[in-house]
């Protein structure tokens, strides 16, 4: 099943720049059946683990994780770019591989000694999950993972997350 849901990851050369050959995880959410072993994937990884909240990043993360949420039964939060949350936020500046880029999240969205755990679709050079973590620990939270639905290893993202644990679906 994991190979069915590799298969559906696309490659899309030069995007967003010239260079970058970006995975895109859109035709898995078109796939019931992949869509679905996806989600049951992540869930059987983190049942039983006392998650309390659910922190997705911007965007395809948000799909993941709040159907994520739902099946942990656990709360949901966002972390999105900068100017998109209505309210007061926390801000971290991060590195990506082909540039900079910040990250806000809610200030009331995580109470102090949740067990958070951060989703994305892709872990690429771990700068987007570190940042994500920050903002989460800064407002009191605990992250006791990272989940994914792939990853590229070549871009050695786990390094910056060395002491989580981290999980992905697929490698690259």
């Amino acid at each position: 099943m994991e190979r069915m849901i590799r298969e559906l990851i696309r490659d899309v050369p030069d995007f967003p720049q010239k260079g970058i050959v970006f995975k895109d995880v859109t035709p898995v959410l078109g796939d019931r059946v992949a869509f679905r072993r996806t989600l049951d994937l992540l869930a059987e990884r983190y049942v039983g683990r006392h998650i309390d909240k659910v922190v997705a990043i911007e965007a395809r993360g948000f799909i993941f994780g709040s159907a994520l949420a739902y099946a942990l039964g656990a709360g949901f939060a966002i972390v999105r770019k900068p100017g998109k949350l209505p309210w007061h936020v926390d801000e971290e500046r991060y590195g990506l591989e082909y540039g900079s880029d910040a990250l806000q999240i809610h200030v009331d969205a995580i109470a102090a000694g949740e067990r958070v755990l951060v989703l994305d679709d892709i872990l690429a050079t771990g700068g987007t999950a570190r940042a994500a973590k920050r903002l989460v620990e800064r407002r009191g939270g605990e992250v006791v993972g990272f989940g994914f639905v792939a990853e590229l290893t070549f871009l050695h993202g786990r390094q910056l997350l060395e002491h989580d644990d981290v999980y992905s679906i697929i490698q690259y």
